[in-house]
């Protein structure tokens, strides 16, 4: 599927809809203070899912969050990760649908969060979960994006060797 199909029809939608809960969030949450333990939220189905407003400048499950330097760090990485994947997708990196789609659900997960650092000053997480043995960190759209993007990245890892050993075999 051609560059262009891929992003009009996958990654901007899921970059607006990221962007579109996240300022709703922050419009009708309060502002989260920590250092009072108090965060607004709204319980959607009791004991298991919430809606909550969460501030990160850290990344994945809280790490860093509030250091002075997190967010130019993480939004430098941010930026340079997406300078690579261009240059890998111009190269030819990424072969197979598996990796192609990945891919485009990374732009919608890493422009989400860096749009927030620079907007915001953070990143707005904002669905929680109770999952019994712990609550899962708070997270968006973004975050899932990204993650179903490294799940098919690693699929992807173990697809492309096969496809590539029956084109061999075809030719």
């Amino acid at each position: 599927m051609p560059f262009l199909k891929y992003f009009f029809c996958l990654s901007l939608p899921l970059y607006v809809l990221d962007q579109i809960t996240k300022w709703l969030i922050v419009w009708n949450y309060k502002e989260p203070n920590l250092q009072l333990h108090l965060v607004d939220r709204t319980e959607v189905i009791p004991g298991f899912f919430e809606i909550v407003r969460v501030h990160n400048t850290g990344v994945a499950f809280g790490r860093f969050n509030g250091e002075a330097w997190a967010n130019y760090v993480f939004g430098a990485v941010a930026f340079g990760a997406l300078v690579v994947i261009g240059i890998l997708w111009r190269k030819g990196a990424f072969p197979i649908k598996t990796s192609q789609l990945a891919i485009f659900l990374l732009f919608p997960g890493i422009l989400g969060n860096l749009t927030d650092r620079f907007v915001h000053g953070y990143v707005v997480d904002f669905l929680s979960f109770d999952l019994w043995f712990m609550v899962w960190p708070s997270f968006n759209v973004a975050d899932a994006c990204i993650c179903v993007a490294a799940g098919l990245l690693a699929i992807s890892a173990f697809l492309e060797p096969r496809v590539a050993k029956a084109t061999a075999e075809e030719g």
